[in-house]
């Protein structure tokens, strides 16, 4: 009897420490869509393949053309589209047709539908004004007056952004319509049966940074992770259980600075991770700095990508055969213009660093990673 006992704790025991790893390897959010549960397990097969290239607005404009369906500045490079297409929905809590980028936030969604039809996979960034500059009267600009970048007067113990946001704050009630946009936005993108589209959701970037008013000096490391808190309670209150969350700082040295402000497992998926350079200086801090986030992801059970970067070296490829991270993305090929005939950071060479890329079988482009599951 004594023995049927020992073998039945065993058992249970062993069940219980096999389901809590199973439940560990997942989704954050315990409602998770089975789309968004797919989601989760592809990127964690594709991580162990390789490395995907991935590529900001890649299918809404390039160097010489605007909004082409189908058209990508990576295809005609490689052949090939990236396995991971960006879009960016800054200025969408205003209400109007257009991001701050000028792009139509319907043809967004027409290419975010499409290319997810195709089996790419999909990750969305937001520049939100700022909360209190863009109440101002005056003419706003992209990356100005009004922006996510106005932030000079801005400080953890004076105007503070992120506190006049929050439950309590002069803005609250602005900030929950301007997330009732988002999310309306959110749950028009479903798939031919009605469903979700899974995604990647890097909101409030960078922090690491003070350049944006959720950045650090500009609000307290605790308002920071509460204003995380509230976004995505706030999302999957409105039925959005789609979305993969993903944490990302700007440049940092340690883990410990990286977590500075971390909003807590349970609000994320994906750790990332920001950071543009080249040179002998710039890899050996990309080196490490891969090293710490790509540990701290495999401890804390979580997805991992280098989120921006540019431009792509021989050096850069190199160090990230050595860890597992989902992919790596650069910055948009924003369209040459009369006031800008070089283009604005151009971030891509249309060279050969691309074509080495898709030459390697570590890198990985839509066509290496559309089957795979």
């Amino acid at each position: 009897m004594k023995i049927k006992r020992f073998i039945f704790t065993t058992l249970s025991a062993l069940a219980v420490m096999l389901g809590s790893y199973a439940q560990q390897w997942a989704p954050s959010d315990t409602q998770a869509t089975p789309e968004a549960k797919a989601l989760f397990n592809r990127l964690m097969t594709i991580q162990k393949k390789g490395c995907m290239y991935g590529h900001q607005d890649d299918l809404m404009y390039g160097y010489n053309w605007w909004y082409e369906p189908g058209r990508s500045d990576t295809k005609e490079i490689t052949g090939d589209y990236p396995g991971v297409a960006g879009f960016e929905l800054g200025e969408i809590e205003l209400g109007g047709v257009k991001s701050l980028d000028d792009v139509r936030f319907d043809n967004i969604a027409e290419m975010i539908k499409w290319f997810h039809k195709r089996n790419g996979i999909i990750t969305v960034s937001w520049h939100v004004v700022n909360p209190i500059s863009s109440q101002w009267p005056g003419i706003k600009e992209p990356n100005g007056a009004g922006s996510a970048w106005e932030v000079g007067f801005l400080s953890a113990d004076g105007d503070n952004a992120v506190r006049s946001v929050l439950p309590g704050g002069v803005n609250n009630s602005m900030f929950n319509s301007w997330l009732d946009r988002l999310a309306s936005f959110f749950l028009g993108l479903r798939d031919d049966n009605g469903k979700l589209i899974p995604f990647i959701f890097r909101p409030w970037h960078e922090h690491s940074g003070s350049f944006f008013w959720w950045g650090r000096t500009r609000c307290t490391d605790e308002e920071f992770a509460e204003l995380w808190r509230y976004t995505v309670r706030y999302l999957r209150g409105k039925g959005l259980h789609n979305i993969l969350f993903a944490y990302n700082t700007d440049k940092v040295y340690s883990a410990e600075e990286y977590l500075i402000g971390y909003p807590g497992d349970e609000y994320i998926d994906m750790l990332t991770i920001d950071w543009y350079g080249e040179g002998e200086v710039f890899n050996r801090n990309i080196d490490k700095a891969l090293e710490f986030t790509t540990s701290l992801a495999a401890r804390k059970h979580k997805l991992h990508a280098l989120s921006e970067c540019g431009p792509i070296s021989a050096d850069l490829l190199t160090i990230m055969t050595k860890y597992e991270s989902s992919y790596l993305l650069t910055w948009r090929n924003a369209p040459r213009n009369p006031d800008n005939p070089s283009g604005e950071m151009l971030r891509v060479n249309p060279d050969d660093p691309l074509k080495i890329m898709k030459a390697n079988n570590h890198y990985l482009f839509y066509n290496d990673i559309k089957d795979i599951k």
